[in-house]
């Protein structure tokens, strides 16, 4: 039987694991808090797909310079830097929340922070292969993953409760949410905790080219993406597949106006699809490697797109927290695999680029379908938002299906050999 606890016997991933979990409260914490009281002061979905639009653009801008920036400097110090932004700009969030700040204000602080995320994603993401053999890579991700779901899971109930128990404090300019204004508080807090675990590393990196920077040196990860049609079905079948079937932008919308639960049930609804990923990934980490992992991506990947629509139809809190609990084990599932496929065939030297080209496709599912659920929600309604996108996630499998054959005859992730040059 492998030993289920093997990634985590390294002192180097214990630290990245450790800071990617603190990293994950600390988003959550500060996400919940802010999109609760966003629609609290506006009453607005269309605000909600706003804050996605904000935190993609930095992304769009920034993204390839940055996996350029993880490649040619020193990837640790890039992502201490970026994490003491990051602090700032929840020290901020305090100050705006408590004096109850114009929305532009938050918007501008916000697109400041997914700016540092997305320099600091592909430095931190490039380092992770270096933590931990190569035959235990598939397991680090697991466990990062688990790590990502079991924060999720904690961070929105608790975030939820904060604001449900806090009463807001009345001042000249309106009620302060005192619950979001500590969410934000905190996240600043736990962003010095992770640039401390970044400084505690002690990995060696090999050397870098020094020469000037070009043009086709950036663009150096879309090439290598587009040339790897494993890659690109992966990431490809993940970008269409949430930006469609996303439903997390909206859960303000049914907790307070179609579910009646109030922002505690909001802070389950948000946690229930971690709660899922968390079930997942224990059994993941005990179970014997996928071994198809091509066609177990695309069923998975189905299974969000039904369980969504579940979750669309249903008018009941206890089934909308299974389907939502659901749509989480899936989601772990298939990013385990994605996770795991595009390092390994990844040289180092160009991980920090690729890391960069894959959170464009990721952001552009998470923050582009924010805003597209806030569009179809302001014309068409929450519920007919999401039973729409979850069809179109059940239509883009199909399309992906046929479209990438390699996909589908895609084994165990055990028997890639990584590239290492």
């Amino acid at each position: 039987m492998s030993d289920p606890y093997r990634a985590l016997r390294s002192r180097e991933f214990r630290l990245l694991f450790i800071a990617s979990t603190i990293s994950v409260i600390g988003h959550f914490l500060q996400s919940v808090a802010l999109s609760w009281e966003l629609y609290e002061r506006t009453g607005d979905a269309l605000v909600l797909g706003t804050v996605g639009l904000i935190e993609f653009l930095p992304v769009l801008l920034f993204a390839l310079p940055a996996g350029h920036v993880a490649d040619r400097f020193d990837r640790r110090t890039v992502a201490i830097v970026t994490r003491l932004c990051e602090a700032c700009a929840a020290a901020a969030l305090v100050w705006l929340s408590w004096t109850q700040g114009p929305v532009l204000l938050i918007y501008a602080v916000l697109f400041i922070t997914s700016m540092a995320r997305t320099f600091q994603g592909p430095a931190s993401g490039a380092l992770m292969p270096l933590t931990v053999r190569s035959e235990d890579f598939s397991n680090a991700v697991t466990w990062q993953t688990s790590s990502f779901q079991l924060a999720g899971m904690v961070a929105p109930a608790f975030a939820g409760g904060l604001i449900a128990w806090l009463a807001p404090v009345h001042i000249a300019n309106g009620p302060i949410n005192v619950g979001a204004t500590i969410g934000y508080a905190a996240s600043a807090v736990l962003s010095l905790v992770i640039a401390f675990c970044f400084s505690q590393l002690r990995i060696r990196e090999q050397s870098r080219r020094r020469e000037a920077a070009s043009l086709a040196d950036v663009l150096a990860g879309v090439r290598f993406v587009f040339s790897q049609p494993l890659i690109l079905a992966a990431i490809t079948l993940d970008l269409f597949a949430v930006l469609f079937g996303g439903a997390v932008a909206l859960l303000p919308v049914f907790a307070k106006d179609v579910l009646n639960v109030g922002p505690q049930g909001f802070g389950l609804l948000r946690a229930a699809p971690a709660i899922g990923a968390v079930v997942m990934a224990l059994l993941l980490t005990r179970m014997p490697p996928i071994r198809s992992a091509g066609r177990t991506l695309l069923w998975v990947v189905a299974g969000f797109g039904v369980a969504t629509l579940v979750f669309g139809i249903s008018k009941n809190f206890v089934l909308s927290l299974v389907a939502l609990a659901l749509t989480g084990a899936f989601d772990n599932v298939s990013m385990v695999i994605r996770g795991s496929l595009t390092p390994l065939l990844t040289p180092n030297a160009m991980r920090g680029r690729v890391a960069a080209v894959e959170r464009v496709f990721i952001s552009s599912s998470n923050e582009l379908g924010a805003l597209e659920s806030g569009l179809t929600a302001k014309s068409w309604g929450a519920i007919p938002s999401v039973i729409v996108g979850g069809i179109g996630t059940l239509v883009v499998v199909v399309l992906v299906a046929f479209a990438a054959p390699q996909l589908r005859r895609l084994g165990s992730l055990e028997e890639i050999q990584p590239v290492t040059e």
